[in-house]
């Protein structure tokens, strides 16, 4: 599937002339059964013998002739409207009869387009004009001052010019008054934004993009991991700060100095709206009315820390193209491999916590537990606890229903579940009814699977052949640990992960195995973290997925510093400096090579990976010194887990006494024997189920009706030749 074909790497690039004896149709703004909103923006080229007789060109049987204009002599361009929702079909037929049709397929302004079925309840904002959430689009005028006090761009009154305007030199070196319009509006049920430098004076279209346009964007993200069922706000557009402290660059205001777009979508937010499926269509939606609105673009990269690297690495694999780079800080690779660290810290610390849990004769002192949980201190285990664990916690009060809208398992057992399972359910898949709980049986359907396991997990297995805890610490912690049930309650028993949500966690991207990864360009900024829950192995467990899917990580950049998390307060603006000059080198080599191949060939010969000092100065061109950003583990890793972190259920292995450096007593033996009937967990071998992202899947048929754990899309829709009428 190609980049060109999407609309999603160099959109809206010339269609190629058709070189046989019909025309042929190309859509230049998304793929030809993606779009949405009525419109697309469409190409036509001629044979070489075509006759010069104007076209007929038809929607759906009636003339949109008036729509398109001539790029060339052979060669025509058009914003195409009027297209009703679902199946329609254009044609073109020159003089002589010959012709071309193409069968494009529109959807709602409101989706879905590939999700599925949406997620109910759901509360539109106020404004809204019906229950898809839309409404009209408002436009807004922001300008920079020339009084340095005044660091953030200032309201802007077109029809009262202000004399303090600042000027800028965009990408192409035109001067021009630091005015920036915003427009604001509603897709997909949600909220989307688009800033670009704007001169209130001229007219603007796709055709005739103002002089300043780059044709370039930069997409901001939000943070966390989490969901609310209902209308949002998007992320700022106008600024964008890796860290807001004095002498951090402002980002956003940089790529709209230059001449960049500038978007977000409030489905883009991850604590909004923790699915990569999701937050790939409101990213997709939104592209392709930049495209139809102001112009092509030649690329677009991707900005955020936290969960809004976790959306920018999730959606890159599940969707390539829809950026072609990005600058992740603070980075996760995707929710439910880190879900399942974050879910071992919650079982292990009503235990380690508690010693009236402890076995006579065993005690834990804080070093100890931070040895089992991977860590140097126990306040990461606290930190990722607290700060995370809501997410897939389906009672926890989310925006959008009321509490009596939500779900009881006593009282409301068919309310809104805010769980991060849950509005993921169409990846997912529900769970059989042979494991349903008591409120999924009153209710008569299964609720979101779970694809977290930790059967088999030898917890504080290499704190125990190192001599860092004793045997009996060992026992009793694992035989204690226990699990949480579908409601995230605490179980004494250990957690089995639902199928098919395991096998439908890998293949739809939900875990994200970095197979199609290597078609995006990374910048990783990373700091040391001291026990915020931003974890510096993250940034290398997708390195090491990188290799072993791919035999190179040269796709990916980390960029290393002291400054906390960020790695350095100059990092987002100076790496997306970097990656323009990087993806500007990809997007003018026209070989053949795949994008993969020219992301690695065309990489500029003095980027690498970097150390930083903090303050904005390169100390040299590889990863600093060890210690300046320390790289910890998990409770998995200590269990034996590779870096990579991503068997989120192991295959098991029998239970030996062989396999241990240090001696149990007989009854100590007994009780691992009661604790692992069915063998310990062999990170020699694959996860169970593990498998690649299948790319540009979608979750439903051509009725709206749901594909559970989703099917591939398969090649884009072409235009196909038709012969002269008879």
């Amino acid at each position: 599937m190609s980049l060109a074909c999407l609309g999603l790497g160099a959109l809206a690039a010339p269609a190629a002339q058709a070189k046989g004896k019909s025309p042929k149709i190309k859509v230049l703004s998304n793929r030809a059964d993606l779009l949405s909103q009525g419109d697309a923006l469409v190409a036509i080229s001629l044979p070489k013998r075509a006759a010069k007789a104007s076209l007929d060109i038809e929607l759906n049987g009636d003339s949109v002739s008036g729509q398109f204009r001539k790029t060339s002599k052979r060669s025509l361009e058009g914003l195409l409207k009027g297209m009703g929702d679902g199946k329609n079909v254009l044609e073109v037929r020159m003089k002589d009869g010959r012709g071309a049709k193409l069968k494009l397929r529109n959807h709602p302004n409101g989706g879905p387009v590939f999700s599925g079925p949406q997620i109910q309840p759901w509360k539109c904002q106020d404004s809204a004009v019906d229950s898809q959430c839309n409404e009209n689009v408002k436009y807004g005028f922001f300008y920079k001052s020339t009084d340095e006090t005044k660091a953030k761009l200032q309201p802007y009154d077109v029809d009262n010019p202000l004399s303090d305007v600042a000027t800028t030199t965009t990408e192409d070196g035109e001067s021009v008054p630091f005015i920036v319009r915003i427009e604001v509006g509603y897709q997909d049920r949600d909220q989307y934004k688009i800033a670009t430098l704007y001169d209130p004076s001229e007219k603007w279209t796709w055709r005739k993009p103002q002089p300043q346009y780059a044709g370039k964007m930069l997409i901001t993200h939000g943070f966390g991991c989490d969901l609310n069922l209902g209308a949002d706000e998007a992320p700022d557009v106008l600024s964008y700060r890796s860290a807001d402290v004095p002498g951090s660059p402002d980002t956003g205001q940089w790529a709209l100095g230059k001449g960049w777009v500038v978007m977000s979508t409030s489905l883009d937010h991850n604590s909004h709206s923790c699915n990569p499926v999701v937050q790939a269509e409101s990213l997709m939606m939104a592209k392709e009315r930049v495209v139809e609105r102001y112009g092509p673009l030649s690329f677009t990269v991707g900005v955020g820390c936290s969960g809004g690297s976790l959306t920018e690495q999730w959606v890159a694999n599940a969707y390539p193209g829809i950026y072609q780079g990005i600058l992740p800080t603070c980075s996760f690779p995707d929710a439910w491999t880190s879900a399942t660290q974050v879910f071992d810290y919650h079982i292990m610390r009503p235990y380690l916590e508690n010693p009236t849990r402890w076995d006579a004769g065993v005690a834990w002192t804080p070093t100890e537990m931070a040895q089992v949980y991977g860590s140097p201190s126990t306040l990461n285990s606290i930190t990722s606890d607290i700060g995370f664990f809501a997410a897939i916690d389906p009672t926890h009060a989310c925006a959008g229903p009321t509490a009596a809208e939500r779900y009881n398992a006593l009282t409301n057992p068919g309310g809104a579940r805010c769980s991060i399972s849950e509005i993921a359910i169409n990846q997912l898949a529900p769970r059989p009814q042979s494991v349903w709980s008591a409120p999924e049986q009153q209710i008569g359907r299964g609720f979101a699977g779970i694809p977290i396991d930790n059967t088999g997990v030898q917890y504080g297995l290499s704190a125990l052949e190192q001599g860092q805890i004793t045997p009996a610490q060992f026992v009793d912690l694992n035989d204690k640990v226990g699990g949480v049930d579908i409601d995230a309650q605490p179980v004494a028993t250990r957690n089995v992960a639902d199928e098919p949500a395991l096998a439908n966690a890998y293949r739809t991207g939900l875990i994200n195995e970095t197979n199609n990864l290597d078609r995006t360009a990374i910048i990783d900024c990373r700091g040391p973290d001291p026990g915020y829950a931003h974890d510096s192995y993250r940034a290398f467990a997708v390195r090491d997925r990188l290799d072993r899917e791919h035999g190179t990580h040269a796709n990916q950049l980390i960029w290393e510093g002291p400054y906390t998390i960020g790695a350095d307060l100059q990092c987002t603006q100076e790496s997306l400096e970097a990656m323009n000059r990087w993806l500007t080198a990809v997007a003018a080599d026209k070989s053949d090579a795949s994008t993969a191949e020219k992301l690695i060939a065309d990489k500029p010969s003095d980027l690498s990976d970097r150390c930083l000092d903090g303050s904005g100065n390169k100390v040299g061109d590889s990863l600093c010194p060890d210690g300046v950003v320390p790289v910890y583990g998990t409770p998995r890793t200590v269990a034996g887990e590779a870096l990579t972190t991503d068997a989120n259920k192991c295959q098991l292995k029998p239970l030996q006494q062989s396999d241990y450096s240090v001696s149990f007593t007989s009854g100590q033996w007994a009780k691992l024997q009661s604790i692992y009937p069915d063998g310990v967990c062999d990170y020699s071998k694959p996860g169970v189920d593990q498998q690649g992202t299948i790319p540009w899947q979608t979750y439903q048929d051509n009725k709206g009706n749901v594909i559970y754990g989703g099917k591939e899309l398969g090649k884009p829709p072409k235009s196909k030749a038709i012969k002269p009428k008879r």
